[in-house]
């Protein structure tokens, strides 16, 4: 498992979008980058974060952030959960995991007595330069995206 802190280079990485156009992390050298892993489209708190990220996409526009959010879903996937509830934040897909082990986020979870392996729900924010600025790791949907927000504009505006 990864064990990165803040201040460290973010992983890099190159996966597919829900057209099968392959975006990599470089691409946004320069932006603020909203780094967000979660575990699988269209369950009910993937979309309502997926629907908050995309409400607030403006907002993160303002201050130079490109929002990625990534789950082992297929392309295909992505299309259908995009088009279902008309997001605008771009969704990764990383089938092989590659990327989701890269940053530690693929883990043994528990539910109802049961073990296996999957997504902790976790938020990376990367600044212009390619590091780690801040690091959320099981998140909690409800407040969360204000509060990346607030996080971001703390460093971009920090007389604010």
């Amino acid at each position: 498992m990864a064990d990165l802190k803040e201040g460290m280079k973010a992983p890099e990485f190159c996966l597919r979008d829900a057209n099968e156009q392959e975006h990599c992390l470089k691409d946004f050298a320069g932006k603020w980058v909203v780094l967000y892993f979660y575990p699988k489209d269209n369950t009910s708190g993937c979309t309502r974060e997926a629907v908050g990220f995309t409400e607030k996409k403006a907002e993160f526009e303002k201050l130079g952030a490109e929002i990625i959010g990534i789950s082992p879903d297929s392309p295909k996937s992505h299309g259908k959960f995009i088009e279902k509830h008309d997001l605008k934040i771009l969704l990764l897909s990383d089938p092989e995991r590659e990327v989701l082990k890269k940053y530690g986020v693929w883990q043994r979870k528990k539910m109802y007595g049961r073990e296996y392996m999957g997504v902790v729900r976790s938020t990376f924010l990367i600044d212009p330069k390619g590091k780690i600025a801040a690091i959320w790791r099981k998140v909690k949907v409800k407040g969360h995206i204000d509060e990346v927000l607030d996080k971001l504009k703390s460093i971009c505006n920090p007389e604010l």
